[in-house]
C-alpha cells in the first residue's frame, strides 16, 4: 500500500497574488504524496479568502492553529522575513515537520536559534534554497566531481536582482530596507552563492564591495522618493575550498544583457549557464559545455533522472516542486537532497563573512 500523503499547511497564503501561492501551491499539488489541506494569513478573514481562492479546505485563523491543527503534518513558512522565527517556532512546538523561505532568519542569531531549536526536538526541517534542486545544476555537479572539466580553477557568476534598483514596485516597498532582511545580498545573491558552493565546494576566503548606489528610489506608482538602505551592488572574489578563484557580481534593477551566467573554468573545458532571469533559485537556465579541442559551446542535454517531478518548466514553481520531491525522497530514504536548517545556518553565516568583509575591506575566511 502506498503510504498516506503528508498533509501540507501554507502559513502566508494570499487570496490574490504571492510567492506562496505562485510557486507553493501548484508544486504541493505536483507531487504525489503530498496534500495541502490548511492555509492561514495576516488575520483570520484574510486566511479564509485565500483558502477559499485556492480551494484550500481548512482555513485557520493563524499560524498557531495552523500548526496545531491535527491534518497538518508539514508547516510552510512563506510571510516576510521579519516573522519567519516567531512562525517557525509555532511547528517546532507542535513537532510539526517545517519548511521556510529563506532566508531562514532575519539574521544569523535567528538562523541559529532556530535551527538549534528544531534539533532539540527532533523536529525535520528544510528551507527553500531550492536552486540547487534545479535539474541542470545536480548534472552539472556530478558533471564535475567525475572530472569532465577537469580540474576547476575558476568561477564567475553575473546575475540582476530585478529589485533593489531605481524604481521601487508595488509590494516591494519592504524590500530597500536592510533592517528587514530581505535585500539583494540575501535574497538572489545568497540563493545563487548557495548553489555555486553545494556545486564547486565551499567559499574559504572572501573580498566583498556591498553598496547601495542609489540611495533615493521612487516608487512606480506614486512617484514618490523613498529611501533604499539595503544594497543595489554585491561583488565577491575569493576562493574556494579547492582552491578555485570565484567572482560573483550582481546588480539592483534590470539590465538589457543576460540576466545571469555562470562560468566554471577547468583545466579540461568549461561549463556555462545561461538564464533569462537574474534569480537563480528560479532554475531558468540553460547548460552549455565545451570540453577538449571544441571551439564553442554546446547545449547539454540533462539526462533522465535528475529531474524529480516534470512541473513546470520555465515557471516559478519549478525549482520548489523539485525540491518538494526531494523532501519526500529524503524522508523515505534518509537522504541530503533538500537544505536543511543546518545548510541555511551555513549560509547564513557566509554571507555574514561577505558583509564583514566589505564593512572591514579585510579579507574574510569563512566558517567550514
Amino acid at each position: 500500500m502506498s503510504p498516506a500523503p503528508l498533509g501540507v499547511g501554507i502559513v502566508g497564503l494570499s487570496a490574490s497574488r504571492g510567492w506562496a501561492g505562485t510557486a507553493h501551491v501548484p508544486a504541493i499539488r505536483a507531487i504525489p504524496g503530498l496534500e495541502l489541506r490548511a492555509a492561514s494569513a495576516s488575520s483570520a478573514a484574510s486566511g479564509q479568502a485565500a483558502a477559499e481562492a485556492h480551494e484550500v479546505p481548512i482555513a485557520c485563523a493563524d499560524a498557531a492553529e495552523l500548526a496545531a491543527h491535527p491534518d497538518v503534518d508539514l508547516v510552510v513558512i512563506t510571510v516576510k522575513v521579519p516573522y519567519h522565527a516567531e512562525l517557525v517556532r509555532h511547528a517546532i512546538a507542535h513537532g510539526k515537520k517545517v519548511l521556510c523561505e529563506w532566508p531562514l532568519g532575519n539574521g544569523t542569531a535567528e538562523a541559529e536559534a532556530l535551527t538549534a531549536e528544531a534539533a532539540e526536538r527532533g523536529v525535520h526541517a528544510w528551507v527553500g534554497l531550492q536552486a540547487r534542486a534545479t535539474p541542470a545544476i545536480r548534472h552539472a555537479a556530478d558533471l564535475v566531481a567525475t572530472g569532465e572539466i577537469g580540474e576547476v580553477l575558476s568561477t564567475t557568476l553575473v546575475g540582476v536582482g530585478g529589485e533593489w534598483g531605481g524604481v521601487v514596485r508595488p509590494g516591494g516597498e519592504y524590500l530597500i530596507d536592510a533592517a528587514n532582511g530581505a535585500t539583494l545580498l540575501t535574497v538572489p545573491v545568497g540563493h545563487a552563492v548557495d548553489a555555486l558552493a553545494w556545486t564547486l565546494g565551499e567559499f574559504a576566503e572572501v573580498s566583498a564591495t556591498v553598496t547601495t548606489r542609489q540611495p533615493t528610489v521612487r516608487h512606480v506608482e506614486t512617484s514618490e522618493e523613498m529611501t533604499m538602505t539595503a544594497p543595489d551592488q554585491v561583488a565577491i572574489t575569493g576562493t574556494l575550498a579547492g582552491g578555485a578563484v570565484v567572482n560573483v557580481h550582481f546588480r539592483g534593477g534590470n539590465t538589457r544583457d543576460q540576466k545571469l551566467r555562470w562560468i566554471v573554468s577547468g583545466t579540461k573545458g568549461e561549463l556555462v549557464f545561461v538564464g533569462v532571469h537574474g534569480h537563480l533559485q528560479f532554475g531558468m537556465v540553460e547548460l552549455f559545455k565545451g570540453t577538449g579541442d571544441d571551439k564553442i559551446l554546446s547545449p547539454v542535454e540533462i539526462p533522465g533522472g535528475y529531474e524529480l517531478v516534470p512541473h513546470g518548466r520555465g515557471g516559478p514553481s519549478y525549482t520548489v516542486a523539485q525540491a518538494y520531491a526531494g523532501l519526500l525522497r529524503d524522508l523515505d530514504d534518509g537522504g541530503h537532497r533538500t537544505p536543511t536548517f543546518a545548510d541555511a545556518l551555513r549560509r547564513h553565516r557566509m554571507l555574514d563573512a561577505v558583509q564583514t568583509a566589505a564593512d572591514t575591506g579585510t579579507r574574510q575566511r569563512c566558517a567550514d
